[in-house]
């Protein structure tokens, strides 16, 4: 059997982690295992998945209400012990400053770009794999 990896997922938007899964498919390259999505709409059920363990990619949506993906991601580095890599989705190329004030280990525009996504997260999904070796 094949190895996956996990991914979590969160937005308040369903459209918005529909483009995530779609950008990524079965996996986002071929070196890397297939994914399977947690995906999660309220900051609540970020931190139930992540104290559950077994995440190894979280992204997050920088425009998610209440709770932006920005300051989830400060918050989860903060206290989450031995935190998988944060991509950060943000709205505008400018919010970059924000996304390393927040911690994320990488970041992409929305709308998702298919592409640019993919390589994000599977270089993000490397490095996990590489550490969890």
């Amino acid at each position: 059997m094949q190895p996956t990896a996990t991914v979590l997922v969160y937005s308040d938007d369903s459209t918005t982690r529909e483009q995530v899964r779609l950008a990524t498919g079965r996996r986002p390259a071929a070196d890397v295992p297939a994914v399977e999505f947690v995906e999660c709409a309220t900051l609540p059920a970020v931190l139930k998945e992540l104290e559950r363990g077994g995440v190894d990619v979280c992204v997050l949506d920088g425009e998610a209400v209440p709770a932006g993906g920005m300051g989830v991601c400060r918050q989860i580095k903060d206290e989450v012990f031995d935190c998988p890599p944060v991509l950060l989705l943000i709205g505008r190329p400018q919010d970059a400053w924000l996304a390393t004030w927040s911690r994320a280990d990488a970041a992409v525009t929305q709308p998702v770009d298919p592409v640019e996504f993919a390589d994000a997260l599977a270089a993000l999904l490397r490095r996990r794999t590489a550490v969890g070796a």
